[in-house]
């Protein structure tokens, strides 16, 4: 048996799944880079990670079957569709969509019952992800519900492992965006001056972008969107409610919150993975590695390594932000970031702002989402006002 078809870990077992977080820990320690035929070469460590990132000759991350567009593109291709991209993140974008995005916020809180129970993945993170998506997009509210049923379709789709039903999702998310773009053809000049629009407008390389570019880009956004910041917001809540000397602290000092924000999502991934392909054999970590196969980075352990940040468990709001994986590293670092920490910043200075306390409950604990999500699929709260 060579290398490469040694199993050293299964992702899929029920130990794993439970817990990943603790499981990749385990392998952090015991096999860094580790083999399975489920997910191919894992990388546990943050100096093995870091070197994929910054090295995208050798790992590509023309690691998709579909076109997805930036996400999964190497230079120079990437280069052009990032600079077009790039721009819908700059601070004046920001700035501009803040005030909306704090009214949101706050009207995702405001909704929540003066004391009581709440679960707080769907009744907080969910629903700010759902409005704040739509409206950063210029979408209807109408769309709020039916987004809400199909993102619950994929997700049990992803977890069932069922691919066809995950290729009928997938069409169905792209009609109701080429839905929206044909709206807004229909109507002409008449058409809504929102970021939908803009990117229908766009050029790369000289030439308009195709639908399925269009298409493309605005998935990759949204569904992104949908469960990273879901997930965050549950991770968010959930540490908040156990550690009340840090909630307190973060309700007297909110301008702590962006970098208490980023640390504790550091201690708890709310992505655990993405993919590259090796573009020639390469030794990692001792591991020689064809050309051609799949590694899968993950976050989830990378943020972790002890080598790094020591205690992976200790909260510390003064450490090196270079080091902090949360949104990637290198070229394809995440555009999205500084848009995803704004909404972030901006729910949980909401949250404190609306409540006097977030509390566990002892007898509901928050139960763990399974690969490939990260963080919570229950996060059962007690909420003070």
């Amino acid at each position: 048996m060579n290398d490469s078809q040694r199993q050293d870990w299964d992702p899929r077992a029920e130990s794993v799944l439970e817990d990943q977080i603790t499981a990749y820990d385990s392998m952090r320690r015991r096999c860094p880079v580790a083999y399975s035929d489920y997910l191919q070469w894992s990388l546990f460590r943050h100096e093995d990670v870091m070197r994929v990132l910054l090295d995208h000759e050798t790992f590509s991350n023309a690691a998709s079957h579909h076109l997805s567009v930036p996400n999964a593109m190497d230079p120079p291709e990437h280069t052009h569709f990032r600079q077009l991209i790039e721009p819908y993140f700059l601070p004046e974008a920001m700035a501009a969509f803040e005030p909306h995005c704090r009214e949101i916020a706050k009207r995702v809180v405001a909704r929540l019952p003066q004391t009581g129970e709440i679960e707080a993945m769907a009744e907080l993170g969910q629903n700010f992800a759902l409005e704040i998506q739509c409206a950063y997009m210029g979408w209807p509210e109408s769309l709020h519900e039916p987004l809400r049923d199909w993102v619950e379709r994929q997700q049990a789709a992803t977890l069932a492992g069922d691919r066809q039903a995950l290729g009928e999702l997938a069409l169905e998310f792209d009609s109701v965006i080429r839905d929206l773009l044909a709206e807004r053809r229909t109507a002409g000049e008449a058409a809504p001056d929102d970021v939908t629009s803009c990117i229908m407008n766009e050029t790369v390389q000289g030439r308009p972008l195709a639908d399925e570019e269009i298409v493309s880009i605005i998935r990759n956004w949204t569904v992104g969107e949908l469960g990273t910041i879901a997930a965050s917001v549950g991770i968010l809540v959930r540490y908040l409610a156990e550690h009340s000397t840090l909630q307190a602290r973060l309700r007297g000092e909110p301008e702590l919150l962006p970098t208490a924000i980023d640390e504790i999502l550091r201690l708890d991934a709310p992505l655990i993975s993405n993919r590259r392909v090796t573009r020639q054999p390469v030794e990692i970590g001792g591991r020689q590695i064809p050309a051609g196969e799949r590694l899968t980075i993950l976050w989830g352990s990378a943020n972790r390594d002890e080598a790094v940040f020591g205690d992976p468990d200790e909260l510390r709001l003064d450490r090196d932000p270079q080091t902090n994986l949360l949104y990637g590293a290198g070229i394809h670092v995440c555009p999205g970031a500084p848009l995803a920490r704004m909404e972030l910043r901006l729910i949980m200075e909401a949250l404190l702002a609306g409540t006097l306390h977030l509390a566990l409950i002892a007898d509901k604990p928050a139960v763990r989402a399974r690969f490939p999500a990260g963080g919570y699929s229950s996060v059962p709260i007690r909420v003070t006002r």
